[in-house]
């Protein structure tokens, strides 16, 4: 795991115990930090201490198993508030909601206490580590931890403070409302073809503190959410990547303007390449910030992109598609900012797989081509999967999120057929009968035996679904692991 010296001896609390939490906490114990641990759920917080009969160490928490003796010096809750226990200053409410006397910090020797931050006096504190699904704008973590000066961060801050004590290395950060997780795999597809030590992260793989550092020379390529970079102050990346800027998460920001200016300061943040895509209104206004009014230094680290630029992405196999146009415009650029050749680059684009679920190849049939997108919970992110194949048979349906698909309209024409699945089957097949030909198949089983029927060779079964998997899945990946298996059982 990635540890630093910078932590040791100082308190953090970490609010929020799935994957990175877990990871989070094990990297602050094993730099020799204290730590103050909570999530709502109880049994997230019994992964922590493996041991003690209370969990296992699953999902990157803990540490070393515990004797009964480190068990009864280490309480797995904090000792309850005292009469003694005061809050912030005498003049200060508690945080809204909570009536409670404020609990002190964790005594000398308590490397890992199980308490809600909200109930402590976080005095001297390092900083608040929360999950990137915190909403800051509403919890009130934030307001009880500015009380006490104290910084709400995140794991991907933990790892800029660290980056001092790892071997040399490079940062890439990907940020952008779509498109991150597969330029994010593109370039570090890109780098290890050229055979360069990286590492992939932030929003998407394993959690970045749970890695082993990259040795010297190495690469660290990170998928930034706009919560992701509220929650970093110092992530000066050596490129700096932003894809385009739509509408999403407004419920976390002060409209569509605070949600691009979260996007934007990732290149305040960062003194390396700036590579921006300028093909809509709040992107290029980032770029032009970057561009300097007279001669400075600023005008020589942007680049910008335009997935104009992809005059032929036919040896690209998983790479179709105007918007992957884009990416490889992006994951181009990154790469040669990186220095990589450029017999790796065309090599890396040539053998990229494309990542599970995202305009996923699956298996040619008698010269059919099945092709999971499962991933596409709307209409709007179904949009690229039908503007990328000419002749489709399309499954789509599950719990929908919007009661049309006008958002596909401009791409119906590449429809061959449609079969339609789960609780918005009938609904959508009302919508496109007449237009083409539709099939009611009502499972994902049963449409893409109907689809593999219809098609011909040269055509593509696409599960690109418009809605959320969640009427018959556990999730998207269940869907497309099912949509797989299902193809696999073809006669």
């Amino acid at each position: 795991m990635i540890t630093s010296p910078a932590f040791a001896g100082k308190t953090y609390a970490v609010l929020g115990l799935a994957r990175s939490g877990l990871a989070t906490v094990a990297a602050l114990l094993a730099s020799g930090a204290k730590v103050v641990a909570w999530d709502a759920n109880e049994g997230a917080r019994e992964k922590l201490l493996p041991g003690t009969g209370r969990g296992t160490g699953e999902a990157g928490g803990g540490g070393a198993p515990q004797t009964a003796a480190s068990r009864a010096e280490r309480p797995l809750h904090h000792p309850s508030a005292t009469a003694a226990s005061q809050p912030a200053s005498r003049d200060d409410p508690p945080p809204a909601g909570h009536s409670f006397a404020l609990r002190p910090p964790p005594r000398a020797g308590e490397d890992l206490v199980l308490a809600d931050p909200l109930t402590l006096d976080l005095t001297g504190f390092a900083g608040v580590i929360v999950s990137p699904g915190v909403p800051l704008n509403r919890h009130p973590i934030a307001g009880h931890a500015a009380r006490f000066d104290v910084p709400v961060i995140g794991d991907i801050e933990l790892f800029a403070l660290a980056r001092p004590s790892l071997p040399t290395h490079k940062v890439v950060g990907i940020t952008g409302t779509n498109g991150k997780s597969t330029t994010t795999a593109l370039i570090t597809h890109l780098l290890e073809t050229a055979g360069v030590p990286t590492l992939m992260g932030g929003n998407i793989g394993l959690p970045i503190l749970g890695r082993d550092p990259l040795p010297e020379g190495g690469v660290y390529v990170l998928e930034l959410s706009s919560y992701q970079i509220d929650l970093t102050q110092s992530l000066d990346c050596d490129v700096a990547v932003l894809l385009n800027i739509t509408p999403d998460h407004l419920d976390r920001y002060d409209g569509f303007e605070g949600y691009a200016a979260s996007k934007a300061r990732l290149f305040s943040l960062s003194t390396g390449t700036a590579v921006i895509a300028v093909e809509d209104e709040q992107t290029r206004r980032i770029a032009s910030a970057l561009k300097p009014t007279s001669t400075g230094e600023k005008g020589d680290r942007l680049v910008a992109i335009r997935s104009t630029e992809i005059a032929d992405q036919s040896a690209w196999p998983a790479l179709q598609g105007p918007h992957n146009a884009q990416n490889a415009a992006a994951a181009i650029a990154t790469a040669r900012a990186l220095g990589v050749p450029e017999d790796a680059i065309a090599e890396g684009l040539r053998t990229y797989p494309g990542l599970p679920h995202r305009m996923e190849r699956v298996a040619t049939r008698d010269g059919v081509l099945f092709v999971n997108d499962s991933k596409a919970t709307n209409p709007t992110s179904t949009a690229p999967a039908l503007d990328a194949f000419p002749a489709i048979h399309w499954i789509l349906g599950g719990l929908p999120k919007t009661n049309d698909l006008d958002a596909l309209e401009e791409h119906l024409g590449h429809v061959r057929a449609a079969y339609t699945i789960g609780q918005a089957g009938d609904m959508y097949a009302g919508l496109l009968d007449g237009r083409m030909p539709v099939t009611r198949s009502g499972t994902l089983a049963q449409a893409v035996q109907d689809a593999a029927a219809a098609a011909r060779a040269g055509e593509v079964v696409l599960l690109s679904p418009a809605c959320a998997s969640f009427d018959q899945f556990k999730d998207y990946e269940a869907r497309g692991d099912a949509f797989r298996a299902a193809v696999e059982a073809l006669a």
